[in-house]
């Protein structure tokens, strides 16, 4: 299969990139640089041994979009490209809307010309809103309560809309839940520009000395420790839900949302111990205030993706740590 990675040269999708290359699909990256880097490509050659053709360029370029899908003959895209930090989305909502939601358009826009249609979209368990229930299954009411949420919803009420237009397509929304690790060969990982927004780089920048210390946002949750407890999934697992997305849809068509986490909570002590375990010595943190927003506990019921995709995640919080602080590493050391 030929397959298009908007955001391809990312966090999530270079590791996707790997996996569906190594199991024989073609693999094409688009992407415009703006949260990634593009020694990530070279990277990626290391580990497959050849080169990922890569178009640097913006999914709001709908000209371009349809003369790639149309030059490389692809048959399905996984949509990665977009902006993804909660706060920023606060203060610049606009900047948000016109990435994910317009980008989102004009790469429809773009398969509809080329007649793909076969479709998975990297959205997030932030379309839940509060938790009303947990573990939180595909039925829990869908409410956000920032615009990277919004537009996330935006983005799957429209591919749903789409789908229900056409029976042609094929759509799958995983939604995700806390993405962490690296790939085992320290190579590739989630190295966000500026200050980390996700934990696991925090932690994992303290280790290395470039941070001072870990702010804890909150201890006196109602939870076993006081802090905020989040089901955190090896990005590997993810990307392994990506081909397993793929080929269910290679046997069913219409639209699904499907959640893509391991079942299990662990609280943010509990990812500190685990990641001070690997490196094998105390690191300075600081409890604060809780944060406006962020609740107690989230983690998901995973049996959809169980049944549907035949996927589970295989991978343990010691090797989220240890392929982090292996990939931390890689990174200090250039």
């Amino acid at each position: 299969m030929k397959i298009l990675l908007t955001g391809g040269a990312g966090y999530i999708g270079s590791h996707t990139a790997v996996v569906l290359s190594q199991s024989g699909h073609e693999v094409v990256i688009l992407d415009n640089f703006c949260n990634s880097q593009k020694t990530v490509l070279e990277r990626l050659q290391k580990i497959l041994g050849k080169a990922v053709p890569c178009v640097e360029g913006d999914i709001r370029e709908t000209a371009l979009v349809a003369q790639i899908l149309q030059d490389y003959e692809i048959d399905s895209v996984i949509h990665f490209a977009g902006l993804k930090a909660v706060g920023e989305s606060v203060e610049k909502p606009i900047q948000y809307y016109a990435n994910n939601v317009q980008g989102t358009i004009s790469l429809l826009e773009a398969m509809k010309l080329t007649n793909v249609k076969t479709l998975v979209f990297s959205s997030s368990a932030t379309v839940y809103g509060t938790p009303h229930y947990l573990p939180i299954d595909e039925n829990h009411p869908t409410c956000v309560t920032n615009a990277y949420g919004r537009s996330k919803l935006h983005i799957e009420e429209m591919l749903k809309d789409v789908a229900n237009s056409d029976a042609e397509w094929k759509i799958i929304c995983l939604r995700y839940f806390n993405p962490v690790g690296a790939h085992e060969s320290g190579l590739i990982g989630e190295d966000p520009n500026g200050i980390p927004s996700n934990l696991m780089p925090f932690i994992s920048q303290v280790a290395a000395g470039i941070r001072k210390e870990l702010c804890i946002f909150g201890g006196d949750y109602p939870t076993h420790d006081g802090t905020g407890v989040r089901d955190y999934i090896h990005v590997m697992d993810l990307a392994d839900g990506h081909a397993a997305a793929l080929n269910f849809l290679s046997k069913s068509f219409g639209w699904h949302a499907i959640n893509l986490g391991t079942g299990v909570g662990y609280s943010v002590f509990e990812m500190l111990h685990a990641f001070e375990n690997v490196v094998c010595k105390k690191l300075p943190h600081r409890v604060m205030p809780r944060r406006s927003g962020d609740v107690a506990e989230c983690y998901a019921n995973p049996v959809r993706a169980s049944d549907l995709l035949h996927w589970d995640s295989k991978r343990s919080l010691e090797d989220m740590c240890e392929s982090m602080w292996k990939f931390q590493l890689s990174l200090t050391s250039e």
